[in-house]
């Protein structure tokens, strides 16, 4: 069995799994479908991703469907997924039929739903009937949508060639297919690089001279080329975000706001673009030239680390003012990266060194962010209390950096046995990523700096990535003093409470509405507030679970702000009202109904706090030594000592049954 094979079977383990324990009520094809559309989150191929599937008029002319979507933060970019799924033993192969019947569904919703008839055909209980909504009616993605991907995606595997991209309605629609190969690779590696060939780079040759800088250093090799307007209009046209370097996405403006300098250049004055304009900045793995090495031909895994918003501008002012950018040239500094091990390391300096104009701090480089590296340390070893429910205790996993978890099982899970014990230790469901620990934290409490509000719940709302931006940057501890055990345990019981309201807003067709991304958040906060930051955070880590009273206090709360946004913003889109701080600012001042002595018990006394023991930080050289006394006393004693512990009532319940 080969590596594809192994972790072919390995995702069919957890398609089961996932199905087994599915809040949502989910098939085992939308269940593969969160497992791929997260694992392209994390990869930064899309974001702000919502499964939601819908069939119609399944084997005649207009047949249609969708199993997810996702709308990206400036309206830029629609993903439209559609899965092929076969739960077999082996990897299915994929036909080229199954391909074009998936091709032409998935095009057909598009159609249906951006030429207004579908959106007044689907009930609005519906989990598709918001995007048909936006699709249909939102002005502002109809003025800046770019480009539309229609994402196919299977547990198969294809061999065959894409589908030629087209224009639907007006819009640049671009197919792409996600196999079982494209989801190995991605599960082994942070990003896909993209191929680009200049001699036909959809149907069309870019001629980009360059020269070479004839340096002698090991580390990486350096090229300055002139690109056409046209072709890097073409870059982003298809590409956009998507070669922007990952780690700085959130922090850099590549969004498709027209610089005014750039467009008065453009359209006054083109032939003096590269004179006027400073250039791009870019990074790439490998890079090949014509024979006379004078041109460059082909390159891979190209990433624009300063100069995201010229290539907006670009495009921009082409499409919008229809501009002519024939005579438009830019200057490009390639950086090629020849160490795999240090590329990652590399650009992400390139990157941060490169936009030293922008205010962008080291910290907001994340996965090496000091505060979340101490937060890692500590969700190894800070055990869970052992609860009515569960005699074991078990630890929850920060997922500092992609793939972290799955390693360690890997590594720790040589035989059955261990794997078991591994996964008795570190529960799949306790473990959290980065933009989930945004999550949880930005919604549970507003922040200001000075009297400006820079985290409420309306951020939550924004979507991953720009709320992570937000939290890396205004809420997460910069004294590393304070990422202690106290830390660690609130954060832990955020999650839980936020879980809990997460669930008890429910699922189709159960549920209290359409808006659980806003709803939640959004009472969360407000339940903050409610209780003046009384929340009793201790007894949730304690328990490990939530009251009955207060989920209960929750579900009505979330009944009431469900309604009031509903009947606030009446026929029109409210998503996107609720992402902003006007919204919030409505919320949270309306007289709601309630009883707070209701939940008096998981309320902090303040005559009687509960007592927090911070736990002093000792180094990873006595953690170590520690390590290795525990592991030289014999199994038979430990067993000894536990009992001697047990009968004598010097251990408590935790002691005892560590």
């Amino acid at each position: 069995m080969n590596e594809i094979e192994k972790y072919y079977q390995s995702l069919m383990q957890d398609v089961v799994a996932m199905q087994a324990s599915s809040e949502e009520g989910d098939t085992q094809e939308q269940t593969f479908t969160r497992i791929a559309v997260d694992m392209l989150a994390e990869a930064g191929e899309t974001e702000n991703a919502d499964i939601a599937y819908d069939e119609k008029d399944t084997g005649r002319k207009g047949q249609h469907k969708i199993n997810a979507y996702a709308v990206s933060e400036n309206y830029e970019t629609v993903d439209l997924f559609i899965s092929i799924f076969d739960f077999s033993e082996t990897i299915p192969t994929i036909a080229k039929t199954d391909i074009d019947r998936a091709t032409t569904r998935i095009t057909n919703f598009f159609k249906k739903a951006v030429e207004k008839d579908y959106v007044n055909e689907v009930a609005e209980s519906s989990p598709i009937f918001e995007f048909a909504h936006t699709l249909a009616n939102f002005q502002e993605l109809k003025e800046n949508l770019v480009r539309v991907n229609a994402i196919i995606l299977t547990n198969g595997e294809y061999r065959g060639d894409f589908p030629p991209s087209a224009i639907i309605s007006g819009y640049n629609i671009f197919y792409r297919i996600i196999d079982i190969n494209y989801l190995y690779k991605i599960s082994e590696h942070s990003r896909i690089p993209i191929e680009l060939d200049f001699e036909n780079f959809e149907g069309e040759k870019f001629e980009i001279p360059c020269l070479s800088a004839n340096t002698s250093n090991p580390d990486y090799k350096a090229y300055i080329a002139i690109i056409p307007g046209t072709c890097l209009a073409k870059l982003y046209e298809r590409y956009g975000a998507r070669l922007l370097e990952q780690n700085v996405r959130s922090f850099l403006q590549f969004t498709g706001k027209i610089n005014r300098g750039i467009r008065d250049t453009i359209r006054n004055e083109p032939h003096m673009f590269l004179a006027f304009n400073n250039g791009i900045a870019a990074t790439a793995d490998h890079i090949e030239l014509d024979e006379t090495g004078h041109f460059v031909t082909k390159i891979s895994n190209l990433q624009i680390v300063n100069g995201g918003q010229t290539t907006a501008s670009i495009y921009n002012t082409a499409k919008k003012d229809k501009a002519s950018i024939s005579d438009i040239f830019v200057q490009v500094k390639f950086s090629i990266i020849d160490k795999p091990d240090q590329y990652s390391e590399i650009v992400s300096r390139i990157s941060r060194y490169a936009n030293t104009q922008n205010k962008v701090n080291d910290a907001d480089f994340s996965a090496n962010n000091p505060a979340l590296i101490a937060l890692e340390k500590l969700s190894r070893y800070i055990l869970a209390p052992v609860t009515a429910q569960n005699n074991l205790q078990t630890c929850w996993f920060f997922e500092r950096a992609r793939g972290q978890y799955k390693t360690l099982r890997s590594r720790e899970g040589r035989t059955k046995s261990m794997e078991s014990a591994f996964d008795r230790k570190y529960p799949k469901n306790q473990m959290f990523s980065k933009v989930e620990l945004a999550k949880y934290i930005n919604a549970y409490q507003e922040i200001y700096e000075g009297k400006k509000m820079v985290i409420g719940p309306h951020i939550v709302v924004r979507g991953n990535e720009k709320n992570y931006a937000q939290f890396i940057a205004n809420n997460l501890p910069d004294n590393l003093k304070r990422i202690d055990n106290v830390f660690f345990e609130d954060t832990v019981a955020k999650s839980i409470l936020f879980k809990n309201a997460d669930k008890r807003y429910g699922k189709k067709p159960d549920s209290i509405g359409e808006m659980k991304q806003v709803v939640v958040p959004y009472t969360l906060s407000l339940l903050n507030k409610i209780t003046d930051n009384k929340l009793n955070l201790y007894k949730i880590w304690k328990n490990q679970q939530v009251s009955p009273q207060l989920s209960d206090f929750i579900f009505d709360l979330m009944k009431q702000v469900n309604q009031f946004i509903l009947d606030t913003y009446a026929g029109q889109h409210y998503i996107e009202k609720a992402k902003r701080e006007e919204c919030w600012e409505l919320v949270k001042n309306y007289l709601w109904s309630y009883n707070v002595n209701e939940i008096e018990s998981d309320l902090i006394d303040e005559k009687n706090p509960p007592k927090r023991n911070v736990n002093i930080d000792i180094s990873e050289e006595e953690l170590a030594q520690n390590r290795e006394i525990v592991k030289s006393i014999p199994h038979a004693l430990w067993y000894e000592i536990g009992k001697w512990g047990k009968d004598s009532g010097f251990f408590d319940i935790n002691l005892s049954s560590v």
